[in-house]
């Protein structure tokens, strides 16, 4: 049996077949990292959670959503049972889904540093309104850098939006 790279040790969410119960809400300190062993590489992670569902703050009927992240890291990748299990926090979690999506954002952004982050709220519509939310951020970088970062995440948009 052969082995990868890969560092694991410190994923502990790995271990168990049951997710506990985030009692807390959700914070960045629920997505556990691994080391990117790629650094030098300007590749595109992309991760969907379409059963997301979170709470209105003001009636507490569930907002449904399908939650899409695109992220280029830096130094760490998140584990995705951890991103699974931090999604969960929000069903009983009271937030509008502006906030929601930028909270997401904030929370990744502290969690993995990345180059570059994208998270996508695109919610079910409630009372024959559509809402899709969209928060980036990029990381402050010297110039070289970012501008290959930029050229790796228009060449990906532009694949996807091609796509059928």
């Amino acid at each position: 049996m052969s082995r990868s790279q890969d560092q694991t040790e410190q994923l502990s969410l790995l271990a168990g077949s049951h997710l506990p119960k985030p009692t807390n809400g959700p914070t960045a300190e629920l997505l556990q990292t691994f080391p990117n062993c790629y650094p030098n590489r300007n590749y595109i992670i992309h991760i969907e959670f379409p059963e997301f569902t979170s709470l209105c703050p003001v009636t507490g009927q569930p907002d449904f959503a399908s939650i899409c992240v695109d992220y280029i890291a830096d130094k760490v990748c998140v584990e995705s049972k951890s991103f699974k299990y931090y999604m969960f926090a929000f069903r009983e979690h009271h937030s509008f889904m502006e906030t929601t999506t930028n909270t997401i954002l904030d929370d990744l952004v502290t969690a993995l540093d990345p180059y570059w982050c994208r998270v996508q709220g695109l919610f079910v519509p409630r009372g024959g309104t559509t809402i899709h939310v969209f928060a980036e951020h990029l990381k402050a970088v010297p110039f070289k850098k970012q501008r290959e970062i930029r050229r790796s995440v228009r060449e990906y948009l532009l694949t996807r939006m091609a796509r059928p």
